[in-house]
This record gives C-alpha cells, structure tokens and sequence, in this order.
C-alpha cells in the first residue's frame, strides 16, 4: 500500500485564511490519476489542514487540550474548516478521474495526550477493496488526557503505516526535499545521519500548528527505525511531473528517507 500527503502549504496559501490552491491541485490530481492505472498498490491520499484548520486551531489552542464550552466551540469549527478543505480536495481528484473517498479520521480517532492510539481500518478497508482512494487529512481528534487536540497527517500516517501493509510513503509539499544549509537537497536521510541533517531543517513558513520540516523529518525517522521496509519520499509538489514520475518510480530529485 502506498501513501501520499499534500502538504498543506502546497494545496493552500498558508499566509491567508482559507484559501485554496485550486490550481495547484488540479494539476496534482491530474498527475495521481495518469499513474493511477499502473501502480499495483492501493493508494490512501492524506492532506495537511494548510491555511484552512491551522488558523482556527491557533486561534482556540486546540493542539493544546480542550475542556471550557468556548474551547468545545472552537473544536467544532476546526473540524468544519478541515472537512471544507477536504471537500476540495476530493472534488479535484473527482474532476481529475480518480475514484476518491472522504474519509473523516475524527469520526472514530482516538488520541492519548496528543499522540493517536485508534483508528477505525474497517472502512478504509472496504473503500479499498472497492477500487476507491480513500482521502483523509489532518483533524481534530477527542484525547484522553487533554480532551481534544489536533492530529497532524503525519502522525495520522504513522498510525495506518503501523496498521496497514505500507510499504511507501510520499510526502508532497513546496519544496524539492530536505535542503542542507547550501540550499541543495539532501538525497537520503537516515537514522544515522539525521543529526547531521537537523541544523539545515527550519520551520515551515505560514501558520502551523503542528510543526515544521524538522517535525516531520523526525517524524518519518522514527517511524522508519520502526517500520524498516518503509521508503519515505519528500518532493516538490509545485514542478510539473515530479509526483507523477515519483510514483511510477523514475529517478527525481527528492529527498528519501529509509531505516539504512
């Protein structure tokens, strides 16, 4: 199985409140649906919240904890924006030809002080096995400790890269991949040399809530180091062809991240 996330700075304007890049996806969801017909794993689709759920989550602290009827409020509305973006972005990918399934990760997601411990599989299975591309994003999720919080793709991914037989993972965003402090991307990243790698890895520009490069870098390091058999990509998603070409395996310039 294969998984692909659009970053939310590549689909949105993370500078601007609740805009689309609907251009960008057109063009994103044109290149899934020409590789679709020759890959020979399922695919699950994910994307980031972007300018859509990133600046109602700061407004309201969510990521933090949610407990007063304000902060239930501010819950709801997240959750609200993130399902308008995702309708977006599905409709794209319907235009585009590919058969594509909203699925609502905080309809069942469950997390423990901010980590996500359970996810319904069921139908994502079904969808699956159905010939659907089952679309998620990053959501509001109930936590045991804090109440409620956000949960990132990422650690969405990590969570079904650890559920289901994932064997690659294609982390799309605005960039040509991890870039060292001359500006040139670094080919492969490691366990053992993602030390050395941190210095040139910043923050992601815009309203994030969750995290930047380094977040995610680190975040597929360790789930490498749990999953070996996993081969984790980060690529442009703004140069024509480049996801397309990834998919089908050609050689591109990206950044790869594997257990050695």
């Amino acid at each position: 199985m294969k998984l692909i996330k659009l970053g939310g700075s590549l689909i949105t304007d993370k500078q601007t409140e609740r805009s689309f890049r609907s251009q960008v996806m057109q063009r994103i969801a044109a290149e899934i649906a020409a590789a679709l017909p020759h890959l020979t794993a399922p695919l699950i689709i994910g994307h980031g919240s972007g300018s859509f759920g990133h600046f109602a989550a700061k407004r309201h602290g969510t990521i933090d904890g949610v407990q007063t009827p304000a902060q239930w409020r501010g819950f709801a509305e997240v959750s609200l924006v993130a399902s308008e973006l995702c309708g977006l972005v599905v409709g794209s990918l319907m235009q585009a030809g590919v058969p594509a399934l909203r699925v609502q990760p905080s309809a069942s997601l469950l997390a423990q002080d901010g980590v996500p411990v359970s996810l319904s599989l069921d139908n994502l299975h079904h969808a699956v096995q159905a010939g659907l591309v089952p679309v998620v994003h990053g959501d509001v999720a109930f936590d045991r400790v804090r109440g409620g919080t956000i949960i990132s793709t990422e650690s969405l991914f990590t969570l079904l890269a650890q559920a289901l037989p994932v064997d690659e993972i294609f982390l799309v965003g605005e960039v040509a991949g991890v870039l060292d402090e001359h500006g040139a991307v670094i080919p492969l990243i490691t366990p053992d040399t993602v030390s050395e790698s941190q210095r040139a890895i910043g923050g992601s520009r815009g309203t994030d809530v969750t995290g930047g490069m380094l977040t995610k870098v680190s975040d597929m390091v360790a789930l490498v180091q749990a999953r070996p058999h996993l081969t984790i990509h980060i690529l442009d998603g703004l140069t024509d062809g480049v996801l397309h070409q990834t998919l089908l395996g050609a050689p591109t310039v990206k950044t790869t991240i594997k257990a050695r």
